[in-house]
């Protein structure tokens, strides 16, 4: 059962040509604004354009993979369109990940140019690359420095003039980027979406929010995730409203931008909005402007919903679920839902979409009950990348994409979430995966084994616990292995609580029971 809705008229299914199209369409409107720069849709094309003819001039070839990893920032959004003129496939990397997770991206998309900054939150994100194993990574180009390594690779040269090298033809099902997730292994995986996934998801997605050419887009989603790249700035760019890209998230910060900027879109995870509910500047700040907010979570409180219509003014507030292997999404609730369906749902299928639940048997099960939650369309990935054994064991030969997910679907077609998927928490809005933090701690060289779960925090939603169990005659503690894990993983990954155990429960199989360190963890 899909939805149904009238789209907005979309002449392309390309990246690039989309870009062309809203430079034509808006032309001097601002696309973008940031604290010191506005670039209207003609910048946007024209720029991405030069910078374009540098990639191909360094050898990027149709089909080559160039990375990003770097803050919200209108030069990212230039990089990103760049790559797609260029031909290749963009791959973008998570700022909070140190250089070890990094390196294991660019060297699994074989990626021959990395964007990055120097200057971001005190971090040099090529210091930390130093004393990595990159064997396919040719050139680091400096985005917030007029200087990069090589100096006649400067990102403020790539803009300001096109080289005589002509661009190459995209077609709609050609890669357009690949992202990575992580999975039950803790190695992740690059998922691929082509450019007609994108375009006809986001074309799906922000005609149904009705985000249109008057609103202003305060994008707080990090880019390197699909709900800040897709459902940000290509969303936004779609719909001809201004972005305004946002590089750290600050409660009062966005408040005072809401005020100025009048501010009408600002999607986020549940913290977002509950972090601005418990601001001092609320009642203080015109934030009457805004009109559009989208979620989603596994549990989310009937009462924030309400919040934020009625203490927040949002006219419209919508829940949603998706994977990256989905492009982003997968059902999403209507603006006329009523608040405990938006809280307690993530809403029916998108249009052209099917969703369905089974048992551990492989069969259907009656409406109501709980299975795991099947997706077949054309928003499905076209698989992992250089990974064919994980895309078979993800997606059947039926098409259905196997989400790992549990859920409840209704009478109308609306799923509940009512497990996530392979012990997946999420922190603050952000995915984490227990085995790839399990991987991680396990390369301690004082560690034999470790086992996570997450448990519930006030301000973040979830956060990580680990188990441990260290090798014979080695000595650690806390303190040392909080630190060690700040500086090998993401901020969001670190275990909040370390417990040393002497062994880990395990079945006959030798599985390590998790629902009795959650047991025990509860009590």
């Amino acid at each position: 059962m899909g939805q149904d809705i009238r789209l907005k008229p979309l002449n392309t299914l390309t990246i690039p040509k989309l870009i062309k199209l809203q430079a034509e369409n808006f032309s001097s409107k601002p696309a973008l604004i940031s604290d010191n720069e506005v670039l209207s849709f003609a910048d946007l094309d024209n720029l991405s354009t030069n910078i374009a003819t540098h990639l191909i001039h360094l050898g990027i070839l149709p089909g080559d993979r160039a990375a990003i990893w770097a803050p919200n920032m209108n030069e990212w959004v230039l990089a990103a369109i760049a790559i797609h003129k260029a031909g290749g496939v963009l791959v973008p990397i998570n700022t909070r990940m140190k250089g070890k997770e990094a390196a294991y991206i660019l060297n699994n998309s074989e990626a021959k140019v990395l964007f990055s900054v120097k200057t971001f939150l005190g971090t040099d994100y090529f210091e930390l690359l130093e004393n990595e194993e990159l064997p396919y990574l040719q050139h680091q180009i400096s985005l917030d420095e007029d200087e990069s390594k090589e100096s006649d690779q400067s990102f403020k040269n790539f803009k300001e003039q096109a080289l005589d090298v002509k661009l190459p033809e995209i077609s709609e099902d050609d890669m357009a980027d690949i992202i990575f997730t992580s999975g039950t292994t803790g190695k992740p995986k690059g998922v691929i979406s082509s450019h007609l996934q994108n375009i006809k998801v986001f074309n799906y997605w922000s005609t149904y929010i009705g985000l249109n050419a008057n609103d202003q887009y305060l994008i707080v989603n990090p880019f390197f995730h699909t709900f800040g790249y897709k459902a940000g700035w290509l969303a936004s760019v779609m719909s001809g409203a201004t972005a305004y890209p946002c590089p750290v998230f600050d409660a009062d910060k966005i408040i005072e931008m809401i005020d100025k900027q009048k501010i009408s879109m600002l999607p986020g995870p549940p913290t977002l909005y509950q972090s601005i509910l418990t601001s001092k500047l609320i009642g203080t700040m015109d934030i009457s402007s805004l009109r559009l907010g989208v979620t989603g979570a596994a549990s989310i409180p009937v009462q924030l919903i309400k919040d934020m219509k009625e203490k927040l003014g949002f006219e419209t507030v919508i829940t949603a679920y998706g994977l990256t292997e989905s492009t982003g999404v997968v059902t999403m609730c209507t603006p006329k839902d009523n608040y405990e369906t938006i809280a307690t749902t993530s809403g029916c299928a998108i249009a052209d979409v099917e969703v369905k639940c089974i048992n551990q048997d492989g069969q259907e099960v009656p409406v109501g009950e709980p299975g795991e939650i099947l997706v077949r369309g054309y928003n499905i990935t076209q698989g992992y990348f250089n990974n064919p054994e994980a895309t078979q064991e993800a997606i059947d030969n039926k098409g259905w994409l196997h989400t790992g997910d549990i859920g409840i679907l209704d009478d109308n077609g609306y799923i509940k979430i009512t497990d996530r998927s392979k012990d997946m928490f999420i922190v603050g809005g952000f995915n984490a995966y227990p085995a790839e933090i399990e991987n991680i701690l396990c390369d301690h060289p004082a560690i034999s084994q470790a086992a996570v779960i997450g448990i519930e925090d006030e301000r973040m939603g979830e956060v990580a616990k680990a188990y441990v169990v260290l090798k014979p005659n080695q000595a650690l503690d806390s303190d040392s292995l909080l630190q060690w894990s700040k500086d090998n993983m993401a901020n969001y990954k670190v275990p909040r609580e370390i417990v040393f155990v002497k062994e880990l429960p395990t079945n006959a199989a030798g599985k390590i029971m998790k629902y009795l360190l959650k047991d025990q963890s509860s009590k």
